[in-house]
């Protein structure tokens, strides 16, 4: 038998054109579209220029920026503050009414003249006032409260401020610092704060040994957090009145300070990690204590 050979009828040669017109076409837009696509793409992100913090304000003042501070310091009558500089979209926010109505001079700005003064990574959120810092306490001002927090050298001034915001938010009286290596008010710490900075006592001791004896008198337990500590936080509370002592991150309380607290304890931690930032480890023990106090 002889092999035959298929030959193609005129109707299969036009499905073959049909097809190729139709491939050459398909490739044609997709090109047409890629050029397309590639026009209308926006040009490529380009950061942001950094601005560097401008000059302080001098004079003794500071600047305090964000919603929350600014907020809780016009709400604070001790805080007297000398200017702003805000955005409409801040001031709304705010609530600000009348800006001719406040007692000290407002200007409407763009966010960019407030970063000219904070520095772009500074969080502002549209409002800046310049303002004298708040006055610090004697440690004869501390009043009949039950819970105070002692910081022994804690320079950070974020984590300071985030201390301050825990203080306030678990009913500690009062904030103890040292005159020397502490931070100064600033609009870092008043801004990790959160607005604390006016909820809060703050009281500047010299001598921080001294101090704790003073609290020793005044019917304190002083319990310095250590992560060696011999016992557990919990199970050290004694009394009714409690002064939680912390030391900075990396020295940890001072030897001085360690010989002087009623006792060492460690917070209870079953994780692979043993310790936690200075500001963590505050929360947790002002939780504790609050929770002792009050049963």
């Amino acid at each position: 038998m002889s092999d035959t050979k298929k030959t193609g009828t005129p109707k299969d040669s036009h499905y073959a054109r049909l097809r190729r017109a139709y491939r050459d076409g398909k490739a044609g837009r997709d090109e047409k579209a890629g050029r397309d696509e590639k026009a209308a793409a926006p040009p490529a992100h380009r950061p942001r220029r950094k601005i560097a913090p401008g000059e302080g304000p001098g004079d003794g003042l500071v600047h305090l920026y964000g919603l929350h501070t600014v907020r809780a310091a016009l709400a604070n009558p001790a805080r007297k503050v000398r200017s702003m500089l805000v955005t409409r979209n801040a001031a709304e926010r705010l609530e600000l009414g009348a800006t001719d109505t406040l007692p000290f001079p407002v200007r409407m700005v763009e966010p960019r003249d407030i970063e000219r003064i904070t520095g772009s990574e500074a969080v502002h959120q549209g409002v800046l006032v310049e303002a004298e810092p708040l006055r610090t306490k004697r440690l004869d001002a501390l009043g009949d409260t039950k819970l105070v927090l002692v910081l022994d050298q804690v320079t950070d001034p974020h984590n300071v401020g985030a201390i301050l915001r825990s203080a306030v938010a678990f009913g500690a009286g009062a904030l103890i610092t040292t005159t020397r290596h502490s931070p100064a008010e600033s609009g870092v710490l008043a801004k990790s704060a959160s607005g604390a900075l006016e909820h809060i006592d703050h009281i500047e001791v010299r001598n921080l040994a001294d101090a704790l004896e003073t609290l020793h008198e005044a019917g304190f337990q002083s319990i310095g957090l250590d992560s060696d500590g011999p016992a557990e936080l919990e199970k050290t509370f004694a009394g009714d009145r409690i002064a939680l002592v912390l030391g900075a991150e990396g020295k940890g309380l001072r030897h001085k300070t360690r010989e002087t607290v009623s006792a060492l304890a460690r917070l209870d931690m079953p994780g692979a990690i043993r310790s936690l930032n200075v500001s963590n480890a505050a929360a947790v023990a002002l939780y504790a204590a609050g929770k002792f106090l009050n049963t």
